[in-house]
């Protein structure tokens, strides 16, 4: 299994831009369009990320609307793997399987179409997906998501997260194992 060095670490997280008070005051914003504009950044993330996931066996990668759906395609890609997005309510043109979660005042859905793991190998059953998103902080989508996985019949082998937001203990109601490439504090 790919570890990171230090100097790896350092090359991503001094990419990824802080935005003090977006979206309201109080917050640092990490902001991953610095990371994805810098083609060393992001070739030492995603070849950590393909040397990772190349021997779990996976069938599929699934993102996370939005920016999931950035690195899990180029990840699918490097695997030669099929791509499955995971949307926000109402995005999606097919039957779909929702799954609704708590947000800090009310609720909100994310979808995955009902056939969105089946292909002539296993027609859906026990598909082994990978599920990734850019941050973990809550955990709210990424659990979410995991269990709609579940639910269409495919299996959420692994959560990957570009960065972890440790003390909001995100991870932690997500039924599947979890992998962050960066923690912050």
């Amino acid at each position: 299994m790919s570890t990171l060095t230090n100097e790896e670490k350092e090359i991503i997280l001094s990419s990824i831009r802080d935005i003090p008070d977006f979206p309201k005051p109080g917050i640092i914003f990490k902001d991953i369009t610095t990371l994805l504009s810098n083609p060393k950044a992001l070739n030492t993330l995603m070849t950590h990320l393909e040397e990772r996931y190349k021997e779990y066996d996976l069938d599929y990668i699934a993102g996370i609307d939005a920016r999931g759906f950035i690195f899990g395609s180029i990840l699918a890609d490097r695997l030669g793997l099929g791509f499955v997005t995971i949307r926000k309510k109402g995005k999606l043109p097919y039957t779909t399987v929702a799954e609704k979660y708590s947000l800090e005042y009310g609720f909100d859905e994310v979808e995955v179409h009902i056939d969105a793991f089946a292909n002539e190998n296993n027609n859906g059953e026990d598909a082994r997906v990978l599920l990734i998103d850019d941050l973990i902080a809550t955990g709210g989508t990424a659990t979410a998501a995991a269990s709609l996985i579940n639910k269409v019949g495919a299996v959420c082998v692994e959560a990957c997260f570009v960065m972890e937001l440790d003390f909001l203990n995100g991870k932690e109601n997500i039924d599947a194992p979890v992998y962050s490439v960066l923690h912050i504090d």
